[in-house]
This record gives C-alpha cells, structure tokens and sequence, in this order.
C-alpha cells in the first residue's frame, strides 16, 4: 500500500515535530515493513513466532505511523522531518507519502479502516471516516507504462479550530511615524506571569545562564506569547507609503521553520514591492484583494530562531496610494487581522491604535467639563 499525506491548508503547515498517523484495522490485518516511514505499534502479532518489535498484543489492531526512516529505506517524497509546507508557500513540498507491507488481509476485498488519528503540533486534527474513490493510477519513470491501484480511499482530517481559538500564541503592536506612542500587545494576550513565582509560568533572560529550553520556555513578559508581530507604519512619500514588519520569538525552546505570516489590509492590492519575504495574494474573497500571505526566503530566513538576539525577522513593505481610499487617519494604515502559521494573533483595542496628532477622537473631553466649562464662561460674562 502506498500511503501520501496531503496538506491542502492556504497558510497552516506541520511544523516540527511533524505528524503522526493512526488508524485501527477491521481483520487484524498486520504490517510487516514500512518503507519511508516508522511505526510504533503495527498490529497483532501474536499469533507469530519470534520477538517482533512493534509488536501490540494489548491493542491488537492499532496503528501508528510516524515519519523519519534510515536513508536505505527512503522512498521518493518521503520523510522530510515529518514537516508538511502550506499549499501556497509550496505545493509540492505538501505533500509526504510512505509504502506499507501489509499482512493477514486475506485474498477478498480490502476493508476500510476505521477510527483514523492525525496527530501534530498545535489542538490537533478530526478525522472522518475512509471513503472509496476512484482507484489511484501510477506512471513509470520512463513513462511508457501505467498501472492502476487494486482500491483507493480518502480519508479528510480537519483542523481543530475551535480549540485553537481559545489559546492564542501570538499578539500584535503598533507604532508610526506620526504618532510617539508605541501600542504594545494587550496584557495578558496568550496567558499571564504567575502572582507567586516567575518559575512556574516563564523564564527570565538571563545570557549567563544555560538551560534556558526547559518547560515552560516563554520570556517572561506583559502579554506571555511565544510570537509578537510588530507593524510599524514607516514613511510617507508622494505616491507611496511604507510599512516595517518585525516577527520577534520569545520562545526559548522552538525554532519555527517554514513560519509564514498572513495579513489582512485594504491596501494590499496596491503593494508594489516587498523586501526579504515572499508574499502571495490569497483572495479569499474572490475580485477583493485585501490578504496576502508571506513567508521567509529559503536558506536566508525562513527559520525564526529561538528567543535572542536573532530571534527575529524582518521586512519591509511598499504600498502604492490609491487617492479614493488612502489615509492615515482612524488607524487605517494598520491591519485588520494577523496570522501566524494558521494562528489568529490578538490585536490591540481600536481606539489605542496611533492616531494622526491631529484627530480629535484622541482628545475626549467629558460632558459634565464641558458643562461646567459653559457655565463657567457665562458666568464670567455676567459679572
């Protein structure tokens, strides 16, 4: 059987450390070999002579699949760590398969699977049942023959995204050009330090210190997420304007390879030029053009190292104006939402974003000072 892992998700990939597939056989059916792949429980062997590793006699018709094998057993598109790239970073590295050698199938037709597993980082996957589609075909090298699979199924697993909403693991903030304040992330956005001691919830730098990747393994700060995402409206030209974006890590123990950020702005179907990342429109909306996905250059920055000194990346971005709709005021020069591999990010309140020095809704003047203010001047205009 051969076995291929398709992650057809626009901006979530499956980082480090990968997946882990699962699923129970309905005939005590037994794998004999993986090729491309690594099990740690195979089936009921039981009934086998010999010690045979993987072997489960407790749960006797369970499988668990896990990526990686030594290189003499490697198969085309197979492994590569068991991390599985976004669709629209890179379809073709989305996709993973694996070779089963399977035992005590019998001679009749195949029964489906039941109960498939798709574990990986983050709350996780659901998956539906195995459905039968048309048979699988393949080419040879050479392409001059083709063969047919005896039966194909699919099975969809799909991304828990009710959980993930409840346990943010990012945050944003905000600064411009045109206004001193920096608006940092909410306080408390993924969590909050602990009343009692900093051991417990965080970890304080500390540059003298080895041992810093130990759980938990976030920098200690106001709003206690591994990721912030800073959007700094930089410069104002004619005809253009220009946005900083910095992805910091304050995560001591994660590395985030192949990360990709998505955001969403009016503006994005004006941008002219980008700067060390990637970048592709989304268009979830079909004609309006407002998300757009990036991500690092391969081999330069497309690994966010761990909280330090380079535990960032950054870029900049160049945005044509458009004259109907481009401003500064009322916070429009700053996203509408941020992702970070998949992840909602929490965003600042509206009204603490950096206004123009100018905008009166960042000067509100009470209504009982401004009556007494009223009744102050006509006082002062009957005396």
């Amino acid at each position: 059987a051969v076995v291929t892992l398709y992650n057809f998700q626009q901006y979530r990939h499956i980082q480090a450390p990968g997946w882990s597939l699962g699923w129970t056989w309905r005939k005590r059916e037994v794998i004999w070999d993986v090729v491309g792949g690594q099990t740690t429980e195979q089936g009921d062997c039981s009934r086998f002579k010999g010690n045979i590793p993987h072997c489960c006699k407790k749960k006797p018709t369970v499988v668990d699949l896990l990526p990686g094998t030594p290189y003499n057993k490697q198969v085309a598109n197979c492994c590569k760590g068991g991390v599985l790239s976004s669709w629209a970073q890179d379809p073709s590295a989305a996709a993973a398969s694996f070779q089963l050698s399977v035992g005590q199938a019998g001679t009749t037709r195949v029964r489906l699977p039941v109960n498939f597993t798709l574990q990986a980082p983050g709350p996780g996957y659901t998956c539906g049942p195995a459905k039968v589609v048309k048979p699988s075909r393949f080419t040879t090298a050479d392409k001059r023959r083709v063969t047919q699979a005896l039966m194909t199924w699919n099975v969809t697993c799909t991304y828990s995204q009710f959980l993930a909403q409840k346990t943010p693991t990012c945050c944003v903030s905000l600064s411009s050009f045109y206004n001193n304040t920096i608006v940092p992330c909410p306080t408390c956005s993924c969590g909050c330090k602990s009343n009692t001691t900093l051991s417990g919830s965080c970890v304080v730098p500390n540059p003298g210190k080895n041992g810093l990747a130990v759980p938990p393994a976030v920098q200690c700060t106001h709003h206690m997420c591994p990721i912030r995402v800073h959007w700094h409206v930089k410069l104002n030209y004619k005809q253009y304007w220009r946005v900083k974006i910095t992805i910091t890590n304050f995560n001591y123990a994660m590395n985030y390879s192949q990360w990709n950020l998505v955001a969403q702005h009016p503006n994005f179907d004006n941008l002219t030029q980008i700067f060390s990342f990637n970048a592709k429109s989304l268009n979830p909306y079909a004609s309006i053009n407002d998300t757009m996905i990036m991500w690092g250059v391969k081999f330069y920055n497309d690994l966010l190292m761990q909280a330090g000194p380079t535990g960032n990346v950054q870029s900049e971005l160049l945005f044509q104006k458009e004259t109907e709709s481009f401003t500064f005021e009322k916070g429009w020069a700053f996203p509408r939402r941020i992702y970070f591999n998949g992840d909602n990010c929490v965003m600042p309140p509206p009204d603490a974003y950096p206004w123009l020095p100018n905008a009166s809704s960042r000067h509100i003047m009470s209504p009982s000072i401004l009556v007494t203010a009223v009744l102050s001047a006509l006082a002062f205009l009957l005396k």
